[in-house]
């Protein structure tokens, strides 16, 4: 995996980083020749933070791997990290890059990666480094012209602010990309799902489809709230992902129904 080597800037992949087969990563079917750029993309985005947005986004990296063969994650915007051995990195994108198919360089899959933990708007504004969109949209375009298939994890919920100006939804319009929401299925899910999905739709955007997945093992009713957002959400249920104390996102992958499965 390699990783900026830190907070804030990407300028270059680390030493021995290169675009290739990523170590470690499933093996990549050997029968998809589209040429890279034209297969599938998606902007992954969560009911609220902390619903498991990382896992789901892993997961499908996984589910997508077994229909294409170069995957890759994207985190655009990252607020925190840790030490890694090839240095600071967001332990979302080391997530990612392990559930992908390809290594690519950090300035293109984490393209902003900010030191503190905090809301983006705030972690930028004390690195001092704005969070620019053309730069992302750039890195992206850059990204899945070396992809089959592209999972792009935004931060937050759909509205995190970015700026004083920009949230998270001017970023989705910006990458014009099908929107997949993770619902965390816990108490007060079926508003804020209704809600993002509501805001995803007045941008102009599809919602592609949903995943649900049930963060709270004591959380009461869980099938009776799913068979609601069936019912309202008016997307595709692309996979009902269980609780578990260690979420292992390759096997989670075998509860997906993606688009063409059918």
């Amino acid at each position: 995996m390699t990783a900026s080597s830190t907070p804030g800037s990407s300028t270059g992949p680390a030493t021995g980083s290169s675009v290739g087969p990523s170590a470690g990563a499933p093996s990549a079917p050997g029968d998809d020749t589209r040429a890279p750029g034209t297969g599938a993309a998606f902007f992954v985005v969560g009911t609220d933070t902390g619903i498991g947005k990382t896992h789901a986004s892993c997961a499908l990296l996984h589910a997508l791997a077994r229909r294409h063969a170069r995957v890759c994650g994207m985190k655009p915007v990252a607020a925190g990290g840790i030490d890694a051995p090839q240095g600071f990195a967001s332990e979302d994108s080391i997530a990612h890059r392990a559930a992908s198919t390809i290594r690519v360089p950090p300035e293109l899959d984490n393209p902003v990666l900010l030191p503190e933990p905090l809301s983006p708007h705030l972690a930028a504004a004390h690195a001092g480094q704005p969070i620019e969109l053309e730069r992302i949209v750039t890195a992206f375009r850059q990204l899945r012209a070396l992809a089959d298939a592209v999972v792009v994890e935004g931060a937050g919920g759909f509205l995190v602010p970015l700026s004083p100006t920009q949230t998270g939804a001017d970023l989705a319009q910006a990458l014009a990309l099908p929107v997949v929401l993770v619902v965390g299925m816990r108490l007060g899910c079926l508003n804020h799902a209704l809600l993002t999905a509501e805001a995803i739709r007045a941008r102009g955007l599809t919602l592609a489809g949903w995943i649900a997945n049930r963060v709270d093992p004591e959380f009461l009713c869980p099938d009776e709230n799913l068979d609601y957002l069936r019912t309202h959400l008016g997307a595709p249920l692309w996979a009902d992902l269980p609780w578990a104390s260690a979420p292992d996102a390759r096997a989670a992958a075998d509860r997906f129904t993606l688009p063409g499965d059918r």
